[in-house]
């Protein structure tokens, strides 16, 4: 384990189940005021197991995007709870936040959002640092080769594929051991067989390591590489699938304007 300097958020009392990672209770966000008020998420209720691959899909306008927003500590939702592990995110001001960001969450985005300056290893390591963390060697190893990066550790983004900035990007999500992981369109800037490549990494983490992977995407055959698939519409739950098919998401996709 990392050696940490910084002390994480004490868990507040919740009495939420041991093995859900991340939790929304009744979670509301609005936008605006009077005539011009917009309601991104309608009381929504959801729970997120350790351990679990879940992919969020819905279609334009559904609030996955405020969703993960607010289930990863970024945004405030307007009312309800979000819960990480035992912690309520409504008791940390935002220096805390902060820090259960860096130490407890991890991120992947569809633009990699590497720092071209810095080599493959300084950019898998530079969000433990950040938070205040010594990596572990033997667990940046593993990850390393687990993502099939050990050959290009000295590399620059620049002289690497969209496919292998993709997997620098995930292993420096789970540098830091986070209990979360949120992928936010991660294949959407890769071709076919790359994609592919990532979505069988990600649930490889999932299934060998016990990582938490919360994906958001469009993609039906993205999200027939997880456990269960959550479909928002209108800001709301709208239903979930377990054992997802493409053929069977993409049906469901074309029925949620009907819900």
């Amino acid at each position: 384990m990392a050696r940490e300097k910084r002390q994480r958020p004490a868990p507040a009392e919740t009495g939420a189940p041991p093995d859900d990672v991340v939790s929304l209770r009744s979670v509301r966000k609005t936008y605006g005021s009077g005539a011009g008020e917009v309601t991104a998420l309608r009381d929504l209720t959801v729970r997120f197991g350790r351990g679990s691959f879940t992919a969020v899909m819905g279609p334009s306008g559904a609030g996955k995007s405020t969703f993960l927003h607010c289930a990863a500590g970024l945004d405030r939702p307007t009312s309800g709870t979000v819960l990480l592990g035992g912690t309520d995110l409504a008791g940390l001001d935002e220096t805390a936040l902060t820090v259960l960001r860096r130490e407890r969450v991890g991120f992947v985005f569809q633009a990699y959002n590497l720092l071209t300056s810095l080599t493959v290893a300084d950019n898998i390591s530079l969000p433990a640092r950040m938070a205040g963390l010594v990596p572990d060697p033997a667990w940046l190893e593993e990850i390393v080769r687990r993502v099939g990066l050990a050959d290009r550790l000295n590399r620059r983004p620049a002289q690497l594929s969209g496919g292998q900035q993709q997997r620098v990007a995930i292993a420096r999500a789970l540098a830091p051991r986070p209990e979360v992981v949120f992928a936010d369109e991660p294949t959407g800037a890769l071709d076919t067989r790359t994609g592919r490549q990532v979505l069988e990494l990600l649930r490889q983490l999932v299934d060998e390591t016990g990582q938490t992977v919360i994906m958001v995407t469009h993609d039906p055959v993205a999200a027939s590489y997880a456990h269960r698939v959550v479909f928002l519409a209108d800001g709301a739950l709208a239903d979930e699938m377990t054992e997802p098919a493409p053929d069977r998401v993409a049906e469901r996709m074309t029925t949620l304007g009907e819900w």
